[in-house]
């Protein structure tokens, strides 16, 4: 019995000149060879289908500042833990958009344990209050986390005991501006002895994804009070930024 493959060479042969075109010769001959050979043609044995996996990584989730605190623990990582009272890890809103990053505790902090509850404190809660905020909404911290003897500023081992914790804290709390209250404040943020309060005050600089905001200390406008005019017109400036 003569075999009927007329169909297959009709769809090969229609293939083949939609890659050759039109024109090209091909014989009946070739076709049945090319039809033959794929009838026969071995199908490769399917293995098991490999597990698929999302191309992104699961994100670890933030740290938090509980965390962060309870690996502070009691603290005996430089000599302030042997003259001071309490550790002073900070206080506000873990959400907070504005944070305020002073030098170190004070004699009332330390007394405390909450960072700037002092005559400077005092002062700066009422810069808060004229900003339209409360203490509760912004977050607080200090470069250092126990109170220098005598109020003196932290020592650059003392200093680079605590900025890591510092540092966790930002990055926990990730606020949208960071004010750099004084000299001291700002040199440890920057990682810089270069930077200077006077210099950069009242100017916006990008840092950690966040805008930082370096102006006096609230200790420098009690001795310096024709220097709070100052310091308000930087915080304009964070509290239109605030609102972008």
């Amino acid at each position: 019995m003569k075999r009927d493959d007329s169909a297959g060479f009709a769809a090969l042969r229609e293939r083949l000149e939609l890659i050759y075109g039109p024109n090209a010769f091909v014989s009946k001959t070739w076709l049945r060879r090319r039809l033959l050979a794929r009838a026969t043609r071995p199908v490769p044995e399917q293995g098991p289908e490999p597990e698929r996996r999302s191309a992104a990584a699961p994100a670890s989730a933030p740290e938090t500042l509980e965390a962060v605190r309870a690996e502070l623990g009691d603290c005996r990582r430089c000599k302030l833990s042997a003259t001071r009272k309490t550790i002073v890890f900070g206080e506000g809103s873990p959400t907070a958009e504005l944070m305020f990053v002073g030098e170190g505790p004070g004699e009332q902090e330390d007394a405390q344990g909450r960072p700037f509850v002092g005559k400077a404190g005092q002062l700066l809660d009422k810069i808060i209050e004229a900003m339209g905020l409360k203490r509760s909404e912004v977050y607080i911290a200090n470069v250092v986390k126990c109170r220098p003897p005598g109020n003196r500023t932290p020592e650059p081992d003392e200093a680079g005991a605590c900025e890591p914790f510092l540092f966790r804290q930002l990055d926990a709390i990730k606020p949208k501006i960071v004010v750099a209250l004084g000299g001291t404040a700002l040199k440890a943020l920057l990682h810089s002895e270069d930077a200077r309060i006077t210099r950069m005050r009242g100017k916006f600089t990008d840092y950690r994804g966040a805008k930082l905001m370096p102006t006096f200390h609230p200790s420098f406008l009690l001795r310096n009070p024709d220097a709070k005019k100052d310091v308000w017109e930087d915080m304009k400036k964070v509290m239109a930024e605030l609102k972008k």
